[in-house]
């Protein structure tokens, strides 16, 4: 008796705890979105379990879990040249973007793009603060001689080739120096960014664009983001690197965001 009544109790416990729309959605998230251990980032998704080049891209996105910054160099080459497919390159859909569903610990996934001059802002860019992505614990820092912040809310795909403002499938927790460093640019994202927007502006033609938040396990910051893109009517651009989510004199605890100065 006493064995069906914990039974009753227990059942209408998970049942209650799944009527929350909140808890119901983590759930379904964990158990259709992905797997647990691709959630982890410690196994192969799905699809890339069935696609040669895509086991070939994720091969290299664990390779580059184990790099380490050397303190000098912030951006490394993966490819001479992006690798997209010949389908992935295609411009029957026109433009688009897309964004990966948030995983279990709210972490962002792959955004991907096909860019084009109808999908940049017409208008200013709007306030992205209420956006808190993981491992958001900031803290003023002295950087290139001035007063700055530690870390940005830095998009996987720019404002100014996307017009995305507060979507928290775009943001994350990304270092000053990955994000914007105006005295060293080609060390960090906007450089990348820049140069796509420049090209797309003065050729009307799209680029096919690529950004992966690397995590290592359940860490709650990116330990980089690797960039890819590829013009599509010409072979003006063309990049596959990686910027390491690193900030000069500083350690970061990837796993919770908290980080210290170096001596």
């Amino acid at each position: 008796m006493k064995k069906n009544k914990f039974l009753l109790v227990s059942l209408c416990f998970i049942g209650i705890f799944l009527v929350q729309p909140q808890n119901f959605q983590f759930v379904k998230s964990v158990f259709t979105q992905n797997d647990l251990a691709s959630q982890l980032n410690i196994s192969d998704s799905p699809e890339e379990k069935n696609d040669d080049l895509g086991n070939a891209h994720q091969i290299q996105n664990k390779e580059l879990k184990s790099k380490v910054f050397d303190g000098q160099h912030q951006v490394i080459v993966v490819n001479d040249k992006a690798r997209f497919t010949t389908d992935e390159l295609s411009l029957n859909n026109g433009s688009w973007e897309r964004y990966s569903n948030l995983d279990f610990l709210n972490r962002i996934g792959v955004a991907e793009a096909m860019l084009g001059q109808d999908l940049m802002p017409t208008n200013e860019r709007e306030d992205i603060s209420s956006v808190k992505p993981t491992g958001w614990k900031n803290k003023k820092i002295m950087f290139n001689g001035k007063e700055d912040y530690l870390y940005n809310r830095s998009h996987l795909i720019g404002f100014q080739l996307s017009g995305e403002n507060a979507n928290v499938k775009n943001l994350f927790t990304g270092t000053r120096a990955l994000n914007a460093n105006f005295d060293d640019e080609k060390s960090s994202m906007v450089y990348y960014e820049n140069m796509v927007a420049t090209y797309i502006k003065e050729t009307g033609h799209h680029v096919r664009y690529r950004v992966t938040p690397i995590f290592k396990n359940v860490e709650l910051v990116v330990r980089g983001s690797r960039m890819e893109a590829q013009s599509v009517e010409d072979d003006a651009v063309s990049f596959d690197i990686y910027i390491f989510n690193s900030q000069p004199g500083y350690d970061i605890n990837y796993l919770t965001g908290t980080s210290k100065k170096l001596q």
